[in-house]
């Protein structure tokens, strides 16, 4: 059965407040959207990235993969990798090939008339959720009624707040940010950071001793995710898990990573690795080195191929996908008690609605 080209569309939706975190800020999403058919059925995918992402799946990637058997996803996927040497795997044509390759998974599954995750092989029905925004434009109140509602409304029982503001220049905020949060989700609930690469090394190092002392089980990207030496640095110094890989782009990035020792659970991106067929040969990468992986943002994209994987950790439940996800498609996933079950409905168990977005479409 062979491929159609794929269709691409663009859509970007305001953020609902002002958003930053340790190194930016932004006040839109920008949302790519692959659709690809093969007989009577449509697989979908998508990544979150600049609107060139969808310029080049639509002029490089869909032509190159129209007439490729359906079924044979390796073989596509290759062929994708193998035709950007020249543009460049990183950056937007690894978004691009993401977004194309999870919607071929989508597709197979459908095709099959089965859930991606049981195509793939489900290890567990419920797939864990951690809480994820708290960005540094939040005051206290916001970021409180964000919090309350993800432990005490959903019971989400692990959240995370973003802190290195203005490239790690506000230290005592970030702080009493990090205060805050633990007196509002209490002493149970797990507490993550998040520095977006803000800190330098030693700076990192005394943040993170103080993050100890309120329970701080995640430091995410404490230095630079580049600095694979930096980060080894401080995940020897600090108590908290260090974690990282959310820039990754292809394979060899992840082997770095995990090869330098710098992580304690290793972030990946199926929007930007590759899709779900990288995505999930960096979670084997990792279960060889014995480390976790957690899924970072994009969580319905990431939903059923994370049921299949031993290592998991858990998948991000970030405040901006999870908002646009809800709105732009039938069968959301429900987080409440802090899992998701992934396990319903043909293919990834989304629907496209397609009349409905049309306001926020810009290509």
């Amino acid at each position: 059965m062979e491929l159609h080209r794929p269709a691409v569309s663009v859509y970007t939706v305001p953020t609902d407040a002002p958003e930053a975190d340790g190194t930016l800020a932004w006040d839109t999403t920008t949302v790519v959207i692959c659709e690809v058919s093969a007989g009577d059925a449509t697989g979908t995918g998508w990544t979150y990235g600049p609107a060139a992402v969808g310029d080049f799946l639509g002029a490089a990637l869909a032509p190159l993969v129209e007439g490729m058997g359906a079924l044979d996803i390796p073989a596509v996927h290759d062929a994708m990798c193998r035709s950007v040497r020249n543009a460049g795997r990183p950056g937007i044509a690894a978004c691009a090939i993401s977004a194309l390759d999870i919607a071929l998974w989508d597709l197979k599954a459908r095709l099959l008339e089965l859930p991606l995750a049981r195509l793939l092989g489900a290890r567990t029905e419920r797939v864990p959720v951690y809480g994820s925004g708290g960005f540094t434009t939040y005051h206290d109140t916001h970021l409180a009624a964000q919090l309350n509602g993800w432990v005490h409304g959903q019971h989400i029982p692990r959240v995370k707040i973003k802190i290195g503001e203005s490239w790690g220049r506000e230290v005592t905020r970030d702080l009493h940010r990090v205060r805050s949060a633990r007196h509002v989700i209490g002493e149970e609930a797990e507490l993550y950071v998040d520095a977006n690469g803000a800190y330098t090394r030693k700076q990192a190092v005394r943040v993170g001793h103080a993050l100890a002392e309120h329970g701080v089980g995640w430091f995410e990207e404490p230095v630079s995710s580049d600095d694979l030496t930096g980060l080894r640095m401080v995940r020897d110094a600090v108590v908290s898990d260090v974690t990282a890989g959310e820039y990754g782009f292809d394979l060899p990035y992840f082997a770095r990573m995990v090869s330098a020792g710098a992580v304690d659970c290793l972030q990946v991106d199926a929007t930007r690795c590759g899709g779900l067929t990288e995505f999930l040969r960096a979670a084997a990468l990792a279960h060889a080195h014995g480390l976790e992986v957690s899924a970072h943002c994009a969580p319905h994209a990431h939903a059923a191929a994370a049921a299949t994987i031993p290592n998991l950790r858990h998948i991000e439940w970030f405040h901006d996908h999870v908002r646009i996800e809800d709105m732009f498609f039938d069968g959301a996933l429900d987080p409440t008690g802090g899992t998701i079950r992934p396990t319903q409905g043909a293919g990834h168990g989304l629907t496209l609605r397609t009349q409905e977005i049309a306001a926020y479409r810009i290509a």
